[in-house]
């Protein structure tokens, strides 16, 4: 199985559009409200920090960059080339690598399981973008990327999340700039319930080791000058056998 060439369509325009500097996409957020959030949650609940990591969806690379100064060896992974072209552009350094992945091919993350072996993942907006034919495939990826040993952490906008962003899009000044591009991209958030994500990732065979919740923080404020935050959860996940904390 492989992504519809409309979805993937979809992702390549957006990318292409999107401006180099950090912070120009709507969740493109400082990694101190982002990632470093994230770890604190994941770090303590890594069986093994000395696997590899996968940022899965990395986008430009912002987190994936964060996460390189801080384990071993990253690599960011994304279904659209134009993503991967921007992330490689912005780490001169080479800090991590990047390459293209459509997560929803087996064989694809067969592969690069095979090239790894056992991976600590991380997850950031995913499968809440995802369509619905390619929710389980990429959340059975996120398994095989795993392995016996490694442990992910997913968070994705939250059901109530939908409504605000529909607030947002309906405000009589429109949506904010930053998050047109995504909408005029017809790319569609906030589309998995709270029930479902967690069942996606139990239907993988993967067992929720810890699960909360924190704000997904954007780049974009209101009018009157609010940073926007969307509702959103996060899980950690392991393998069948993963022991909850």
């Amino acid at each position: 199985m492989s992504v519809t060439s409309k979805y993937l369509d979809a992702w390549e325009g957006f990318w292409r559009e999107a401006p180099d500097e950090q912070g120009a996409v709507f969740w493109d957020a400082e990694p101190a409200l982002t990632a470093a959030r994230h770890l604190a949650h994941f770090a303590a609940r890594i069986d093994r920090p000395d696997l590899p990591l996968v940022d899965l969806g990395c986008g430009n690379g912002t987190q994936t960059r964060y996460l390189a100064a801080r384990y071993p060896k990253v690599t960011g992974v994304d279904l659209s080339l134009a993503a991967v072209e921007h992330a490689r552009g912005q780490d001169p350094d080479g800090e991590a690598e990047f390459e293209q992945l459509d997560a929803t091919d087996p064989k694809a993350v067969e592969e690069l399981h095979g090239r790894l072996g056992d991976a600590n993942v991380y997850v950031r907006g995913v499968l809440h973008q995802c369509d619905p034919a390619d929710r389980q495939p990429v959340a059975d990826a996120i398994a095989t990327l795993l392995g016996e040993h490694g442990r992910a952490f997913v968070v994705e906008l939250a059901e109530a999340a939908k409504a605000v962003l529909a607030g947002l899009a309906q405000s009589p000044q429109g949506p904010p700039p930053k998050l047109r591009p995504v909408f005029a991209h017809e790319l569609a958030p906030a589309e998995v319930s709270d029930a479902a994500l967690g069942q996606l990732l139990t239907d993988a065979g993967l067992t929720v080791v810890a699960e909360g919740q924190l704000p997904l923080i954007s780049t974009e404020y209101t009018a009157d000058g609010r940073r926007i935050e969307l509702p959103a959860r996060w899980l950690v996940v392991g393998s069948a056998g993963a022991k909850a904390s």
